[in-house]
């Protein structure tokens, strides 16, 4: 399937969701990131603030804020900048996704784990992101454990995949985990 087919199918069952499908669908899948050894490793994790049609992510920030350093990106210009996590400190940017605010960027290579949205994944870890390539560009940078989360139905056969494309370490759904990396558990 083309990617801009496969987009225009996830977008379709995307918006079919109930609140409450949407919020059920991010506990279990955020409760199965939880039993990772990479996600109970990790100290400093850089999540993503969830649009209207992702994995809603608010709750588990607010979960583990208080035991874990989370990270949010920024867009700035054809980059993502990463800022620390801080309720209090989000604004509306690029795309109507809150982001944070301030100076205080952290590098990549400061991140130990990656939650990355995206519109389909694949058993073998690729990924199919809204087509920009914020993220490429930031996980190619990474050494980081690259988690990707999604709806069942985000869990296709095959992505169309190009040699730039980051593949993810593991793929979360609610039915499943997904290993793709057997060094990144």
């Amino acid at each position: 399937m083309e990617k801009r087919d496969l987009r225009k199918k996830v977008k379709a069952l995307r918006s079919m969701l109930l609140e409450t499908e949407r919020m059920r669908a991010a506990d279990e899948v955020f409760a199965r990131l939880e039993q990772t050894a990479a996600f109970m490793m990790a100290d400093r994790i850089l999540m993503y603030h969830s649009l209207p049609d992702e994995l809603p992510t608010i709750n588990f920030l607010r979960k583990w804020s208080d035991r874990k350093s989370f990270y949010l990106p920024r867009v700035n210009g054809v980059n993502l900048d990463i800022l620390p996590y801080d309720e209090q400190r989000l604004e509306l940017g690029a795309f109507h996704i809150e982001e944070p605010t301030g100076t205080d960027t952290v590098d990549i290579n400061h991140i130990e784990l990656i939650v990355v949205p995206a519109v389909a994944y694949d058993r073998k870890g690729n990924r199919l992101g809204r087509g920009k390539g914020y993220y490429d560009r930031l996980l190619a940078e990474s050494k980081a454990t690259k988690v990707g989360v999604g709806y069942e139905f985000q869990l296709v056969d095959e992505v169309p995949a190009e040699p730039h494309d980051v593949r993810m370490d593991i793929v979360i759904t609610q039915s499943g985990t997904f290993i793709v990396n057997k060094n990144k558990k």
